[in-house]
């Protein structure tokens, strides 16, 4: 035997052994990932639901030795940083340049919604746990938003299959939506400014948001997206606010003993903020930025696949109707509110 096993034996826990431990796990999830990112590239649709279900029929090593660990830690570690990086997309000048009318309609559009979804899940029999992940995936940025929230949320058993459901529901209401909502903003003749509201301060996801945007016309895509982003902003509010509420019961173990003391503060939010300030001061160049994003839309799509693996579609069809009616309501009663909002300004 050589040397180099000897020591590794002689000491799991370097950190050598802890990057071998993780390498096919992470191996799996990144190859899921690039599968995904290239069937959205050659025939479109949304790339984090391709990763979702890829991921989803590789199930049967989710509990494999070999890939368990990398799994985990994609579906954990590189999904912090992922939504972390988030940060180097949003400026101070742009959400500046909204005008506080517009950023107090989207605002009111986001805890509105947020308090909505948490109340009617209390209805519809979920937790409050779920009805907080579903709120917020609506309200912010959809499947990177419901990933962020999970990831300060109570563990729990149920508490993956919830948050696949989210990404899952989600992922398609926005693609709906993309279609819809730029028909609606022709139907209604709403000039650029006016439609970008509606579009970037309704629909979930980023790409979604640009996609309806050049729909309509240039000048709409462009506001949509900076509307779009003054949500992504908030992401970092809320996931503060879900962290101090759930704190305790974070640190709540199975068994009725207390885990170790959580950060009310988990360090990828640290990340996402000093992005922010950094990129509003001139500090992110052009091209480090772009290679952020992409860095990041790398990780969150890697965490999904991951996810995915980890998740069984009879897990997912457990969850049952009620989920899905809650975003589905969410998804109409945000954008209700922003419309109606906008239809009372024109």
């Amino acid at each position: 035997m050589s040397a180099m096993s000897d020591t590794l034996k002689a000491s799991p826990d370097t950190p050598w052994r802890k990057v071998t431990l993780l390498l096919p796990g992470m191996g799996l999830s990144g190859l899921i990932a690039l599968a995904a990112t290239a069937v959205s590239t050659l025939h479109g649709g949304p790339q984090f639901l391709y990763a979702l279900f890829f991921g989803v029929a590789f199930h049967y090593l989710s509990q494999e030795a070999r890939t368990r660990p990398g799994i985990e830690f994609s579906a954990r570690g590189v999904l912090r940083l992922g939504v972390g990086l988030l940060g180097a997309r949003i400026t101070a000048s742009q959400i500046a340049g909204l005008g506080w009318e517009t950023a107090a309609i989207v605002v009111v559009a986001v805890v509105s919604t947020l308090l909505f979804g948490t109340l009617l899940g209390k209805r519809f029999g979920l937790t409050r746990a779920e009805g907080v992940l579903s709120g917020g995936a609506v309200a912010i940025c959809g499947a990177s938003a419901a990933l962020a929230i999970s990831a300060v949320l109570p563990r729990t058993k149920e508490s993956d299959r919830s948050t696949l459901m989210v990404v899952v529901t989600v992922t398609v209401l926005s693609t709906i939506a993309m279609v819809v909502y730029p028909l609606i903003v022709k139907a209604l003749g709403l000039p650029p400014e006016l439609a970008g509201l509606f579009l970037g301060g309704t629909i979930h996801d980023v790409a979604q948001v640009v996609g309806a945007g050049f729909m309509v016309n240039p000048q709409t895509a462009e506001y949509a997206t900076i509307v779009k982003l003054f949500r992504v902003a908030m992401l970092a509010v809320v996931v503060v606010i879900v962290s101090s509420v759930f704190k305790k019961q974070r640190e709540q173990l199975s068994d009725g003993t207390h885990a170790k003391k959580q950060p009310l503060v988990p360090w990828f939010l640290w990340l996402f903020v000093a992005l922010v300030i950094l990129n509003s001061l001139g500090g992110v160049p052009a091209v480090v930025q772009t290679g952020l994003n992409d860095l990041s839309r790398i990780c969150l799509v890697m965490a999904i696949s991951a996810l995915g693996v980890k998740t069984s579609f009879m897990q997912l069809a457990r969850a049952g109707w009620r989920p899905f009616a809650l975003l589905l309501i969410e998804t109409l009663w945000m954008g209700g509110f922003v419309l109606t909002v906008i239809l009372l300004r024109a």
